[in-house]
């Protein structure tokens, strides 16, 4: 079965990766585009030979499936009246900029039996799944690293007010938790602080005992960029892979929402009620640094 999908948005990351991949994906079809600029919402449509709406209720009316590319705070809602609708949903990280809003996608989604996935681009690629498989399966392991130090001024997502005003925490923060959390379990406690080049330290407890920390900044020197996730414990030192095309890692995504749906699942690793955890430790480490920059003060 091939679902119809249509698509919610039209900048960069709808253009280059969402509607190439559901263009390309054998189990969907890409029907419809509807963005808050009706002239680029036109134009992506007529690349794709899909229809473009004005209206996103007339979208929902003709698909079975939203592939989400929006800004968070205007995710959301959106997502809630899709699944309100009764469509699946393939959403971006992360899910909302607050737990409130998170929940209402996922008491939408509950209510009305649909399928879910957040794309959290790592967790689709193929080398990263068999790591995290072997990683859960191996055990033991005492706690990990994530240090995503980026500079986004300048570069094709430099004019984003959401990334501008949430930082690293918020943009590369949920692939950060995605990683460190189907490893070493639920985070139970949370403390973080802001220091130079607008980076966040978070410090996470987690469910079993482990201890991770989280370093994340979009903010970062040329020569300090980097990429690493790392995991220790009685193994010794295991490190994520990186790298990877994220048309192929959406094509997965694709794939995994329409195997779920047609099994009449809702449940999936990805899900919105994982989105959810992820908002939640996200909102309170945001919470702790600043509590931290007041006690400077």
């Amino acid at each position: 079965m091939r679902l119809r999908f249509g698509l919610l948005g039209t900048g960069r990351w709808a253009a280059e990766a969402h509607a190439p991949a559901l263009a390309a994906a054998p189990d969907a079809e890409l029907v419809g585009v509807w963005g808050r600029d009706p002239a680029k919402a036109a134009g992506l449509a007529d690349r794709y030979g899909a229809r473009p709406y004005a209206a996103v209720d007339d979208l929902l009316a003709e698909v079975d499936a939203v592939a989400v590319a929006l800004p968070p705070d205007v995710q959301a809602p959106l997502a809630a009246r899709a699944a309100g609708a009764g469509r699946h949903l393939l959403l971006d990280k992360p899910l909302a900029l607050d737990v409130a809003a998170a929940d209402e996608v996922v008491t939408a989604a509950t209510d009305a039996g649909v399928a879910s996935v957040v794309f959290f681009t790592n967790r689709f690629r193929a080398p990263v799944a068999d790591f995290l498989r072997d990683a859960v399966a191996a055990g033991g392991w005492d706690g990990g690293r994530a240090t995503i130090l980026a500079q986004v001024a300048g570069g094709p997502y430099g004019d984003s007010p959401w990334r501008a005003e949430r930082g690293g925490l918020w943009d590369v923060g949920p692939h950060a938790l995605s990683l460190l959390v189907p490893v070493l379990g639920p985070v139970r406690s949370v403390a973080a602080a802001v220091g130079p080049h607008a980076t966040t330290h978070v410090l996470l407890g987690h469910a079993a005992g482990a201890v991770s920390t989280m370093t994340l900044s979009l903010a970062a020197p040329d020569a300090a960029r980097t990429w690493e996730v790392v995991f220790v414990g009685r193994h010794g030192w295991a490190s994520v892979p990186s790298g990877g095309d994220a048309v192929e890692a959406y094509r997965r995504a694709v794939a995994e929402l329409a195997r779920t749906a047609v099994e009449g699942r809702t449940d999936h690793p990805c899900d919105v009620r994982f989105g959810r955890e992820v908002v939640a430790v996200l909102a309170e480490a945001e919470a702790q640094s600043r509590g931290a920059s007041a006690d400077r003060r």
